[in-house]
């Protein structure tokens, strides 16, 4: 059954979400699986915190199967895709997967080579347009990695004040891009790619199955505006705590949010997902 307590309660909040230890009980007892978001949700500076690395493998041995899909470029994604037990990682916001089948990771694309080389000179083209145009824009650290997108840093090694940051979202939209802003970066991109579109993509590539008629199977997690297209799509929706943090930019709440911060924040979902289990589901 679809749960409804996505719109209900959060109406009941005035659009804030509820402590995510309501979750109903049928409804956590339904869920087959997690896709979640990886900076700030997971991590804490950059690195995942030990309790969100602890939670995934506790996800894993229930049998209930993570996909994180992120901002972050491919390459930097690449050696957590081998070491965490996920399913896959799907980087550049929908762009690429990094897919674990049979004790091998491999990289597919949305986009086919032509299509990304011909994005390429048009990628490099706003961005040095960006740096030449707002005050302050520097091309964020992890850039190298980067194959479908680009990114610039507003929170992660440089401060980047909130006019420069929709100076930059506008000249990014203004050249025909997708642009987001995640807790550390800018990300612009050229194609109809999203996070939404990857999670049903991996729905799909990984188990044969379309992800609408499943939604109340699944639970997203996230902590930035960047994640209010997933949190509008999914009834079982939660945000970490330090999504609060965005209370005055976001238009649209997750149904639940955690006590906890982070991947403390994410360790506690799990924990609540996984009481009462006493057998894989997967």
């Amino acid at each position: 059954m679809m749960n409804t307590t996505n719109g209900s309660q959060r109406d009941g909040h005035q659009g804030r979400p509820w402590p995510v230890a309501l979750l109903p009980a049928a409804d956590r007892a339904a869920v087959w699986g997690v896709m979640t978001d990886i900076d700030d949700t997971l991590s804490r500076d950059g690195a995942i915190e030990p309790a969100a690395l602890q939670a995934l493998r506790a996800l894993d041995a229930a049998g209930l199967p993570v996909v994180a899909i992120t901002g972050r470029p491919l390459g930097w994604s690449q050696p957590f895709a081998a070491a965490w037990p996920v399913r896959a990682i799907v980087a550049e916001n929908g762009a690429v997967a990094l897919i674990r089948e049979d004790g091998r990771v491999s990289t597919e694309y949305a986009q086919d080579e032509a299509t990304r080389r011909h994005n390429g000179v048009r990628l490099r083209a706003v961005a040095a347009q960006v740096l030449r145009e707002v005050p302050g824009a520097t091309l964020a650290q992890d850039s190298a990695g980067r194959v479908t997108d680009i990114a610039i840093d507003h929170s992660e090694f440089v401060h980047l004040p909130p006019p420069q940051i929709e100076h930059v979202v506008a000249l990014m939209q203004a050249a025909g891009m997708n642009a987001t802003v995640s807790s550390i970066h800018i990300n612009g991109w050229f194609g109809s790619h999203t996070k939404w579109t990857a999670a049903q993509w991996m729905l799909q590539r990984l188990f044969g199955r379309e992800l609408q008629p499943e939604l109340a199977s699944w639970v997203y997690v996230g902590d930035s505006t960047n994640d209010q297209l997933m949190f509008e799509h999914f009834p079982l929706s939660v945000g970490v705590a330090n999504l609060r943090r965005f209370a005055s930019e976001l238009r649209v709440w997750p149904a639940y949010i955690t006590q906890a911060e982070r991947g403390l924040g994410f360790a506690e979902l799990t924990q609540l997902l996984l009481a009462g289990r006493t057998q894989p589901v997967g």
